[in-house]
């Protein structure tokens, strides 16, 4: 569905990266996790194009998609719910939505049931039903949370990226946010996760990459990482729950 190989990327001269290679199959929750500045939001930028890989390949359903524009990989079926919300804030919670259907309404996406998708992830997100005609930028930061969360599946995408969803959020908030991911896992939908919370990203994802400085230290399936001495020493003690 989305692989990534040998992928190499950084900011002018610093490299970020160092030849990493990542495997999402259809249908599964993958997981990276990794301490700050380990190259986490670096890798979710090259992969949905806003930032220019220097090396490697990142193919989406077999289509080679490194080095192309943001705005056409998210035609070929990829979403970014990004690191820090990014709602519009000027717009209503139903019109942050729609914009998520974007491709759908013009054509460069199938369109498919674009009202009752809407529908739908209200009642995913039934705070945002609430909200619906409320400016993005009066929710509270839980509530643009799940706004970004909600726009990036109205995509109808083949595979979401979630950059730190729980970032910022209250315990309780986080919870839902978790509930939320594995409600989208149910419905397979394919998923890569990065999260602060390694505990519970390992929870719900099938498969996990632990990144450290730029490049995959360990990889397997997520059980397995979870009982892993050294994964748990690193990223599953220190009051992560």
């Amino acid at each position: 569905m989305l692989q990534i190989k040998n992928l190499e990327a950084g900011y002018g001269k610093v490299q970020v990266l160092h030849g990493i290679s990542i495997d999402i199959p259809k249908g599964k929750v993958v997981t990276l996790i990794g301490s700050n500045g380990a190259g986490k939001t670096t890798t979710m930028r090259a992969i949905s194009g806003m930032i220019k890989p220097s090396a490697g390949e990142i193919s989406l359903n077999g289509k080679r998609v490194d080095g192309m524009e943001s705005y056409n990989i998210a035609k070929l079926g990829l979403a970014h719910s990004p690191e820090g919300r990014r709602v519009f804030a000027t717009m209503t919670v139903t019109d942050n939505l729609t914009l998520g259907a974007f491709p759908r309404l013009t054509g460069s996406r199938p369109k498919g049931d674009v009202a009752g998708d809407l529908e739908r992830a209200m009642e995913l997100f039934p705070r945002l039903k609430e909200r619906r005609n409320q400016l993005a930028g009066t929710l509270s930061g839980g509530e643009q949370q799940m706004l970004a969360m909600a726009r990036a599946v109205m995509l109808n995408p083949d595979v979401v990226l979630f950059d730190e969803p729980s970032m910022g959020l209250a315990p309780i908030l986080v919870e839902e946010v978790f509930k939320i991911i594995s409600r989208l896992k149910q419905e397979g939908i394919t998923m890569l996760l990065v999260e602060q919370f390694a505990a519970a990203a390992l929870a719900v994802a099938d498969y996990g990459y632990v990144l450290e400085n730029g490049t995959i230290s360990v990889h397997g399936p997520a059980e397995k990482l979870q009982n892993d001495p050294a994964v748990k020493a690193a990223y599953l003690g220190g009051g992560q729950h």
